[in-house]
Formats: structure tokens, sequence, C-alpha cells
């Protein structure tokens, strides 16, 4: 059920109604008031992958029972939520009221205001002190950051501000584009098991392998649309360099450990004159990766707020895209 197809019988049109989710998604977050009484729809799949990996991902297995018990995880929960999306969509589509169900989802699932927040408070944090920094920077990043320096903590920001942006605001918009919210909802459903069970620790590595294969799919457009939709940016951003973004993008993205996070982290990169990945320590190992970029590795916060400008613009070309299909769409 492409999305094209899609027609509001009462209601909002599905191009209209995710406009309408980004711009409020983009003032007011992703809306947690109302999830004080109801619980967040990736919390609610995040419970559901929880319990099957307690009952089925046990030590005593094999790997390759784990890994079958893994694939039929990710079966049985990417089909719960291609069929509660389903029924979201019907209802918005048929009932007058019923767009209101999937536009709460819609901005529940959308996360440029959140990111930018987080990362926003990474730069607060290290104009205090590095040890704030490191506090702030703890949210949104893996690895340990006791381990980080004024500049790694920095940098941690970045990169996580620009892999970010491919996998929680460019994938969701363009797989709602696509197969609207059924779509948009087994898209989260993969993310979230991703980071859940998707790691290459031996609890996970043949049980979450399915899940970390199908994210990686899924997020092969998407990743590679962020990175260009960064090097379009850097060209209104006057700090920004856009001939190096695309150079870096195109050179360094094959450098990063994931086949889709050095696309925008390369076109990061390159735009602000840095180096980022590069070697960096988690909570359980040391990973020896090249740098991306071969500009500074010393970022600060100014380069934190040089990052979140070019976000900010790399997030309105991403919903100027959506206005383009919308406007195509409407006049055939």
């Amino acid at each position: 059920m492409l999305i094209f197809g899609m027609t509001a019988k009462s209601g909002f049109d599905p191009l209209v109604l995710l406009l309408m989710a980004l711009i409020v998604e983009a003032y007011i977050g992703e809306a947690r008031f109302i999830f004080k009484a109801v619980r967040h729809p990736v919390r609610l799949i995040g419970d559901v992958i929880g319990f099957f990996d307690r009952k089925l991902n046990r030590d005593e297995r094999t790997e390759v029972d784990r890994a079958v018990r893994g694939a039929l995880v990710v079966v049985i929960v990417v089909c719960m939520a291609f069929t509660t999306g389903l029924g979201v969509a019907w209802l918005s589509l048929n009932h007058p009221l019923g767009w209101i169900i999937e536009f709460t989802g819609l901005v529940s699932l959308l996360a440029a205001r959140g990111l930018y927040d987080h990362v926003r408070a990474v730069a607060k944090g290290l104009r205090v002190s590095t040890e704030d920094g490191r506090r702030a920077v703890a949210h949104i990043v893996g690895r340990d950051p006791d381990q980080l320096d004024g500049h790694g903590v920095a940098r941690a920001a970045i990169e996580s501000l620009a892999e970010n942006f491919g996998d929680g605001v460019v994938a969701p918009v363009f797989w709602y584009v696509l197969f609207g919210f059924p779509g948009l909802l087994v898209y989260k459903a993969v993310n979230t098991m991703d980071s859940m069970i998707g790691h290459r620790s031996p609890r996970y590595r043949a049980f979450g392998m399915t899940a970390a294969k199908l994210d990686d799919v899924l997020n092969l457009i998407p990743a590679r649309l962020a990175g260009l939709f960064i090097v379009f940016a850097s060209a209104f951003v006057p700090t920004a360099r856009p001939g190096q973004a695309l150079k870096v993008m195109l050179r360094d993205s094959r450098f990063h450990r994931s086949p889709n996070a050095g696309w925008p982290e390369g076109a990061m990169a390159g735009a602000l004159g840095l180096s980022l990945a590069g070697p960096r320590r988690y909570a359980s190992q040391t990973v020896n990766d090249p740098w991306i970029g071969d500009g500074n590795t010393k970022a600060t916060a100014k380069d934190i707020s040089r990052a979140l400008y070019l976000f900010f613009v790399a997030c309105l070309i991403n919903g100027m895209w959506v206005a383009a299909i919308a406007m195509l769409r409407f006049s055939l």
C-alpha cells in the first residue's frame, strides 16, 4: 500500500499530516506530556522485544538456535508493527477523527527536536566544565563518557547528531512517504530491535543478527539521503564547506563500522572541517576505527553549535522534499 495510493475519505491527506507533524514536533518535541498518561509507542515496542529477549535468548542455547529464535522475533515484531500501523492508517483515512491518533503517533516517532535538545545540552555542559559535558553526552552515546576529554565529548555529540539525523529524522519520513504509518512503525520497530539486541556482544551476536542486518537494509537509502541533505544544507551555512562535505562523504563513508552511519557523519565532518569517529572506548571494548575526515580532531562546544545550525537547515530540506512530493501528488 504505497502512500501514493492512499486517499483520505475524511480527515487529512497522509502527506499533509506528515508535514503538520514535522512542524509540530520541531516546536514541542515528542509530546512527552501525552505519554505521561499512556505508554510511548517505542517503549511498548521495547517491552515486547524485552519479553522475547528474556524468554528466547538463553545462555545455554547454541548460537544457531539463538540466531533462529532471533529471526523469529524479528518476524513477529515486524508483523505486529505492520498490523498495528495498518489499523491506525485505516482509521485515519476512514474516520473523521481518526487522523488525531496517527498525527499523535507521527509526532511521537519523529526525533528532530529531541535530538537537537540533547546535543545542545552537551554544548551547554561543555561550556561549564568537561564533567558537565560528559554527563550530558552520556544520554546520547554508548561509549564510556568518563574516558572522553572535552574534545572527545564534542566529537561524540556531533557524531551522534549526524548519525541520528539519518535514522531518527530522515528514515522515518522516508518510510512514511513510501508506505504510510505502517512503513514508519515497522521501521521504528526494526530500529528499536537493533538498538536493544543488535549488538556484537556474546549475548546478542547471534540472537540480534537478523535485527541488525534488517536495520542496515532499511537505512541504506535514508542514510545516503541524510548525507546529501547535510551537503545541501552546508551551502546555506556560512561556516560550512559543501565541497568538502561531498568529498569526505564519498571518500570516507566506507571507513565507518556501519554501512550507513558513515554517510551523514562524513558529510558533517567535511562540512565543519573536522575529523570524526576514530578510536573510541565503549563500556566493554575499545574500537580502533579510522578517522572520517581530515580536519581538526579538537572539536569544541562552538563546533557543536555549528553542527546544530547545519542540522537545523538539513531538517528544513528534509521537510521541503516532502512538501515537493505533496505538491506533485496534488497536481496530478
